[in-house]
């Protein structure tokens, strides 16, 4: 696997860093060097397709710190054998309702008729789908254990990623068809997808439709109502690494911190569009009304909820056999 692009913010007295991550707004400062942590001699590698970078870094251990999938970093933490430890730092928070989608001619019209339906999951595991099933179960009341999943890509035949683990009592087949997802829930042969990919057949077939079609709204509710920004990744740093410089952790999250507040400076600033986006004054307007200050809090506190959240959603869907407190998955930053 090979980067796309690479970085340096040398500081030649640093500990010599590689950190690979997608090169989302909030990690730009770090990349281009106008933030660069202390004590710290960093590579910025940027790594656009996560998938990919996680079972990459798991299997090959090749970077120090890296974007990690945050049930992958649990499901190991708990098992006893994962390689990092990590940060409370979270490049990727996404709302998921308007990732489910569905073929209205299998009349499923509320996510309760989901139940006993075959509905497409890229991967099983992955925390989009968590969250997703803790919202159809929690919030809709939805009997998960009565659909029949069918593992796979969604735009591409095959599989998301290495295969995955399925838990006892779930109906999980893979799709070892020739066809994607995309593909069968255009021909109607299953009923509905969810993941953190829109089919294809989107575009092009009536049927196939959104379930929330309101998800803006669905999505802010859902917000206000419980305070949850689900959490799709953390930050990672190799277990010895860490062991030998356990200071990195702290400069790593003031630096990875300072990125972020430069990039909500730049996205606010109205004298030009930092994104393809004509109405995102607008946007920005939402976005002080719904969070504030900071939409895109890191530290362990200010995200406590929605941790925790995920964790109980994981243990509802037999995915860890316990429930670790959120303190005890992250490395001090104070």
């Amino acid at each position: 696997m090979t980067a796309t692009l690479t970085s340096k913010s040398p500081d030649p007295a640093g500990v010599p860093i590689t950190l690979a991550c997608a090169l989302y707004d909030r990690m730009q400062a770090l990349y281009t060097g106008d933030v660069a942590p202390q004590g710290i001699d960093l590579t910025f590698r940027v790594e656009d397709f996560p998938r990919k970078l996680f079972d990459h870094a798991m299997a090959e251990k090749t970077f120090d710190v890296c974007e990690m999938s945050s049930s992958d970093y649990v499901t190991r933490y708990l098992k006893g054998d994962c390689p990092f430890v990590a940060l409370p730092v979270f490049p990727s928070k996404m709302f998921r309702h308007g990732l489910i989608t569905i073929n209205a001619k299998s009349g499923i019209r509320t996510p309760k008729d989901m139940e006993g339906r075959r509905i497409g999951v890229m991967r099983h595991t992955m925390t989009a789908a968590v969250y997703i099933r803790g919202h159809l179960q929690n919030d809709y009341g939805v009997d998960l254990r009565s659909i029949k999943w069918i593992e796979g890509s969604v735009n591409s035949p095959g599989m998301h990623g290495v295969p995955t683990f399925h838990p006892p009592g779930w109906d999980i087949t893979v799709n070892d068809s020739d066809r994607s997802l995309s593909q069968l829930i255009d021909a109607g042969e299953i009923d509905g997808t969810i993941g953190t990919h829109l089919p294809d057949s989107l575009r092009t077939n009536p049927d196939v439709r959104r379930l929330f079609p309101d998800f803006h709204e669905v999505e802010k509710a859902y917000y206000q109502r419980t305070g949850v920004f689900p959490i799709m990744h953390l930050i990672a740093i190799k277990k010895d690494v860490y062991e030998r410089n356990p200071f990195i952790a702290k400069s790593l999250f003031d630096a990875f911190e300072q990125s972020k507040r430069a990039a909500l400076v730049r996205m606010r600033n109205y004298s030009a569009l930092r994104y393809m986006l004509p109405w995102m004054p607008a946007e920005l307007d939402e976005l002080y009304e719904v969070f504030g200050d900071d939409p895109w809090t890191y530290g362990v506190e200010a995200n406590r909820v929605t941790f925790a959240t995920m964790i109980k959603f994981m243990r509802q869907q037999d995915m860890i056999d316990s429930e670790p407190t959120v303190e005890e998955l992250f490395v001090p930053v104070g």
